[in-house]
């Protein structure tokens, strides 16, 4: 495959450098793809846009999966559309899975779009901007296969101390309700050395946390036959020095299996959290959905996991009121999360995707159905939630510190970052900022108070370790924004800085 970022245009170091802001949607792939878009920007020569700036170049980053994502877009590009006409020079692109499926209609829809780009070719995004610049006319390029790996293309990373890696892009599942595979494409795997090579180098750079990233992370080694691929990078993740944490997201129930739960559970630096997406309780709404698996195996997929770790934190993905969904096929969904005891989860009332074989289905549910058993079913979610959280009373966890995650950190006086199983916990933490953590730094904090969806320790902390990811944080905030610089996602050696967070949990479709 071509990597097309080698042909970026590059601004002369005469002209002042153009800015740009890239704003995501979606899913943790589209996060990942925003990082990719930023280093790709960087190297043709952009600059990051000062907060509250209008920027020069404009990238939307779309989902196709959430619910009225199409009209959030034109919303948002109509809202740009004076800012647009009072700044010559000014361009708007539009890439991810809503380009990849509406194409010419983006343009069509809004004729100021001066790119649109798919899922497959976001390496050509910097030649596009400059072929729009000088052709003066909107640039639609959607191609159907994948041009390069996202990781290799250059990256602007989203934190110092934590890194995305895609090991797999795409889906060779069917479900009835997702619009993924036809915009991905099939699945693609990386070699797990070109992975653990991106590793080793990021860990070098300071990162200390990896999320392994896939549409359906644990059927990894699909396309080179060997299926038991994802057990064995794990626990290669467990040989690399100074990699403190590990974590994978989203996994698939059919290809759930025993040597990945083994591995997990065998190999420290894998963390004791599993996102595992249920979508509905029912057999026969799982059947309708194309899911591959029934409730006793997703339970006994839990009951393992738990035996092997009974530490773990698991949270999910639900869908209420998919077409034919009864009261007795929700009444399983409700039994099902009685069991499973989910730490939290992404709960989502069924919508129609244009595409997808379910959006064609009789037996649509009513809107005031689907609304008022999401009402019960998350009400008796966040329920569980808190109690399994107070179970934590009193225990001591361990915390990784993050920047960004407490947004009532200063008033509060308390620093924010996760525990080992991924709950979020705000520890107090002492006045003077030389006694406090960085961001990336870790320490051991007693839980106080708990709360649906985060503990509280509000005692001091103890066992604060000053880490390499918070001397990359440190690093990175005493270094002048222009002069940080841009690590290619193979090898991979720069400090890359914040990119836009994304503005949900995203699309979680597997």
């Amino acid at each position: 495959m071509t990597n097309t970022a080698t042909a970026s245009p590059q601004l002369t170091g005469d002209q002042p450098h153009r800015t740009y802001q890239v704003r995501t949607y979606g899913c943790q792939m589209n996060v990942h793809d925003s990082e990719r878009i930023g280093g790709l920007l960087e190297q043709a020569g952009y600059a990051p846009a000062a907060e509250g700036d209008d920027a020069d170049v404009v990238v939307f980053n779309t989902c196709a999966v959430r619910e009225n994502a199409d009209n959030r877009l034109y919303g948002n590009l109509g809202h740009l559309l004076p800012t647009k006409q009072a700044r010559p020079g000014m361009q708007i692109a539009v890439g991810g899975c809503l380009a990849q499926k509406d194409r010419e209609t983006i343009t069509r829809k809004a004729p100021w779009v001066d790119v649109v780009f798919g899922t497959h070719n976001v390496g050509s995004l910097p030649v596009l901007l400059e072929r729009a610049r000088i052709a003066e006319e909107s640039q639609v390029e959607i191609v159907e296969a994948l041009q390069t790996f996202p990781s290799n293309l250059p990256t602007r990373r989203d934190s110092a101390y934590a890194a995305w890696v895609s090991i797999s892009v795409g889906c060779n599942n069917t479900c009835t309700f997702c619009i993924v595979p036809a915009l991905r494409g099939k699945e693609t795997d990386r070699r797990p050395g070109e992975i653990l090579a991106e590793i080793e180098a990021l860990v070098a750079e300071g990162v200390q946390e990896i999320t392994l990233l896939g549409q359906n992370v644990n059927a990894y080694g699909v396309e080179f036959g060997d299926r038991q691929a994802f057990a064995k990078l794990l626990r290669a993740c467990g040989g690399i020095d100074g990699l403190e944490r590990v974590r994978f997201t989203s996994p698939h129930p059919k290809d759930f299996t025993s040597d990945v739960i083994a591995a997990m559970a065998e190999t420290p630096n894998v963390m004791p959290q599993l996102h595992m997406p249920l979508q509905s309780g029912s057999s026969a709404v799982l059947k309708a959905m194309r899911r591959s698996y029934r409730q006793e195996k997703f339970l006994r997929i839990i009951d393992e996991v738990r035996q092997a770790m009974p530490q773990a934190a698991i949270t999910t993905d639900i869908i209420v009121g998919f077409p034919g969904e009864t009261d007795a096929d929700f009444e399983e969904t409700m039994k099902v999360a009685e069991a499973a005891r989910f730490s939290s989860a992404f709960t989502f009332q069924y919508s129609k995707r244009p595409g997808t074989p379910a959006a064609t289905m009789d037996n649509q549910v009513p809107k005031a159905v689907v609304q008022e058993r999401y009402e019960r079913l998350v009400a008796r979610l966040d329920e569980i939630a808190w109690e399994e959280n107070k179970r934590l009373l009193g225990q001591q966890v361990e915390v990784m510190f993050a920047d960004g995650e407490g947004r009532k950190d200063a008033a509060t006086d308390r620093m924010s970052g996760r525990a080992r199983d991924n709950r979020l916990v705000h520890v107090a933490v002492p006045a003077d900022p030389g006694l406090r953590p960085r961001p990336g730094d870790i320490a051991l904090a007693t839980v106080t108070h708990a709360a649906p969806h985060h503990l509280t320790a509000d005692g001091e902390f103890s066992g604060l370790r000053r880490t390499r990811g918070g001397d990359a944080w440190q690093a990175r905030t005493e270094q002048p924004a222009t002069s940080r610089a841009v690590g290619l996602g193979m090898p991979g050696l720069g400090k890359p800085a914040a990119a836009p967070a994304p503005t949900g949990p995203g699309c979680q479709t597997c």
